[in-house]
Parts: C-alpha cells; sequence; structure tokens
C-alpha cells in the first residue's frame, strides 16, 4: 500500500480541529446530542462546509447537509440537498470513541477537496450529512435523527422522548420534529456511509459492509419491595435486583446459546441506597443476531425466563421495546461494485447499527469501513491509524466520483439532464 504522506498529514490536521471536543479525562468522548459538545461539532461543521462553498441546511430534525452542488440551478443547489449523499453523526456513548461517526464525516470533506484537487466536476450534487442521535445516548431512540427523517418514527412520540434529566427532544428542538421528508430523500440516489472497523476483521484498511445484524434496545422494569437492608428477613423481602440479576444473566446464556449477542449495559435502581432493599431496578437490553428469527427468539427465552423468576421473588417484570431494526442487507450490486472498484476489498457484516441501515429502506445503500487495529469500540481504546484513515479517504473519494458521475436526474421533472 502506497500511502499519500500529504494527505495524511492533511488528515491529521483536520482531525486535530475535532479530537479535542467533548474529551473526558479517561480519553473517551462524551458527545451527546445537541450538549454543548456535540453543538461545536455542528458549529465546525458550518465552517468546514463555509470553507468549500457548501451550502448547509436543516431538514427540522436536526440532521445537517452540506452541498457541494454542480449547477446554479437554485432546485439543485444548498437549497434543496440530493445527488449522492454521504457523512455519519457526531455524537457519541458516554465515554465512546473518537472515530465512531465523526471519522465519516471528516473523510466526506477531505473527500470533496481530493476530488476537486483532481479537478473532477460532478454531474450530479454531493451532500455530506451529519445525522443527529444516531447512537440514541441521550433520548434512548438510536438513529433517530434518520428515522425521523424517513418517517420511520412518528415526530410527536419522538419529541415527547425525554432524556436522563427529563429533557424532552421537543425542548431541544423548540418544536416538534418536522418528521418524515419522502421529498428530500427522493432527491437521493445513493448513500454511502464511511465508518471506523467495529471489530478486528479487516487485514487491510478497507472493508465494503453487506449487512447489518437485526439488533434492539429493550426496557425491563421490575417492580418489588422497598424496606430496609438490616431488619427485613430474607425469606420476606420481594427484591427486584435478584430478578434483574436473573434476566442479565439469562440473557448472556440464551445469546450464548444461540450465537447472538446480548449486553445489558445500563441499569437505574430506586432508591439506589446501599442500606436498602430496591423498591424497582429499570434495566436495558440491547439484543443483536445473524437473523431476524434468532432474535425473536432470544427476546423471548429471555423474557420468559425473567417473568417466571419474578414470580419467584414475588416482583413483577414489564419489558418494552424502545427502538427494533431488522435485518439489513445492503444492495449487493453496490456492495460488489464498490469493493471491486477499491480493489478487491473484503465485503463483511457487521453486528453495529447505523443511520445507513435506516436508509436502505429508502435508496441504494452502501459502507465502507476503515481498519481499527485494537477491534475495540463504543470504548476509548477504538482506533485507526492516520495512515489507514487516508486510505479511507481516497476510498470514499473514488466511491463518490464514481457515482457522482453519472447523469444528474432532475428530480422534479423524473428526466436526466
Amino acid at each position: 500500500m502506497s500511502t499519500d504522506p500529504a494527505l495524511v498529514h492533511t488528515f491529521r490536521e483536520v482531525w486535530a480541529e475535532l479530537s479535542g471536543i467533548g474529551r473526558a479525562p479517561d480519553g473517551g468522548y462524551l458527545r451527546f446530542a445537541w450538549s454543548p459538545a456535540e453543538v461545536a461539532l455542528r458549529d465546525w461543521f458550518r465552517v468546514q462546509a463555509a470553507r468549500r462553498g457548501m451550502p448547509v441546511t436543516d431538514d427540522g430534525n436536526g440532521n445537517l447537509f452540506a452541498v457541494w452542488s454542480p449547477t446554479s440551478d437554485e432546485r439543485l443547489s444548498g437549497a434543496a440537498p440530493g445527488g449522492v449523499l454521504t457523512g455519519s453523526h457526531f455524537d457519541s456513548v458516554p465515554h465512546g470513541g473518537a472515530f465512531d461517526g465523526p471519522l465519516g464525516i471528516v473523510s466526506a470533506f477531505l473527500a470533496v477537496d481530493l476530488l476537486r484537487e483532481r479537478g473532477f466536476q460532478p454531474t450530479r450534487p454531493i451532500t455530506v450529512a451529519a445525522f443527529a442521535e444516531e447512537e440514541g445516548s441521550r433520548f434512548g431512540v438510536a438513529c433517530l435523527g434518520s428515522r425521523l427523517l424517513t418517517g420511520a418514527i412518528d415526530p410527536q412520540r419522538a419529541a415527547a422522548l425525554t432524556d436522563r434529566d427529563g429533557i424532552s427532544l421537543g425542548d431541544v428542538l423548540g418544536a416538534t420534529p418536522a418528521g418524515a421528508r419522502p421529498e428530500l430523500v427522493a432527491r437521493f440516489d445513493a448513500y454511502v456511509e464511511l465508518h471506523v472497523e467495529q471489530g478486528r476483521a479487516l487485514a487491510g484498511p478497507i472493508g465494503v459492509a453487506s449487512a447489518i445484524w437485526p439488533h434492539g434496545r429493550w426496557r425491563f422494569d421490575v417492580e418489588g419491595e422497598g424496606n430496609h437492608a438490616g431488619t427485613t428477613l430474607m425469606t420476606d423481602r420481594r427484591d427486584p435486583m435478584l430478578t434483574y440479576a436473573f434476566t442479565v444473566l439469562a440473557a448472556n446464556k440464551e445469546a450464548r446459546l444461540r450465537g447472538a449477542h446480548a449486553t445489558v449495559g445500563r441499569v437505574e435502581v430506586t432508591p439506589n441506597a446501599t442500606n436498602a432493599i430496591p423498591a424497582a431496578v429499570r434495566g436495558w437490553l440491547d439484543a443483536r443476531a445473524a437473523d431476524d428469527e434468532t432474535l425473536a427468539g432470544l427476546v423471548e427465552a429471555v423474557a420468559k425466563k425473567a417473568t417466571e423468576r419474578a414470580g419467584r421473588d414475588g416482583t413483577a417484570i414489564r419489558f418494552t421495546a424502545e427502538s427494533t431494526t431488522g435485518e439489513v442487507r445492503f444492495d449487493p450490486t453496490l456492495a460488489s461494485n464498490l469493493a471491486g472498484l477499491l480493489g478487491g476489498a473484503p465485503i463483511l457484516p457487521t453486528g453495529a447499527g447505523h443511520d445507513a441501515g435506516v436508509l436502505s429502506a429508502h435508496l441504494p445503500t452502501a459502507m465502507l469501513f476503515v481498519r481499527n487495529p485494537t477491534g475495540v469500540s463504543h470504548a476509548p481504546a477504538e482506533s485507526a491509524s492516520d495512515a489507514d484513515c487516508a486510505e479511507g479517504v481516497k476510498a470514499l473519494a473514488r466511491v463518490l466520483e464514481e457515482l457522482s458521475a453519472q447523469p444528474l436526474v432532475d428530480h422534479d421533472e423524473g428526466v436526466a439532464r
């Protein structure tokens, strides 16, 4: 692999502009949607777009679009994003890694720069997106911005979602989200998202996604009876923590039996006192599997075992699906073409969810992965070398060049221009 030193240097310089925003003492990032850190990154997005003469628009759902348009036609310029879409998200999980999300946006802007340096003139617009609340770490629904844009979630329901401080999405936006924008989605001919690898499967710097495992988040609320830790006999207790603990172990066992993944990474306890038996425990199950049937079987088995255990503990448990996504298979022709375009890059599935998965139901969609030597994601050790990131920029530029060199389609008239 021949790495371009100038491109590596450029990537390093641009990456440094945002690498300190929202960084925690442990090296991870706190970039929750619409937090001061994420708003600062949105400002950075606008500055980057302005430097390149790319008008920025907001779709009314918090998603930002910066457009490189090949025409002065008002309908196909910055006033109306369209053509080939690329980008990712800025928000992070609590104490997440640096690359998950922002790498796709930085790479998109640098890919535009690379194409311009080569004198390339697209025949259809190239739009760089920054999607809102992809991780779902603040309001609980993953890919919230792309779900709103495509109509996968009702805007009234979304507006009522609250964060841990009781602040609603409607409060943050100052209005109910715009919701579905089919006329906007229809203007895009393809979406390509570059993302850091989440796992350690790549031998080379670049890979292409074939599919996303079906996955979802289920909240389980366990109600018991709060009481004194020192005076309540063990035989008299209705302890929801026991039911909670059993549910976690059951999820682990059922996932292993099915070759699936199950994680309980968040818990809330009431009253959360050392010397008190809890009155209630709330947990969140993240479950993923290679196919929809396996995932459904996993969640059903966990819920059944947890309910049986609650009966023995004298507690009550209730499962609520907060967000679910079925199996996503990216456009196989597009994936194959991109792999060939990139010199035979490997094509592989992923267990992680992305905005690309939501958009794939509405337009041809593909993903590129940049090698992660640690294999760690959603944690400070998430990593990618500057050289591999530069290769990612080159790969994305090559893909955008190919896709945006097709005849321009006037979506208002349905004819080529």
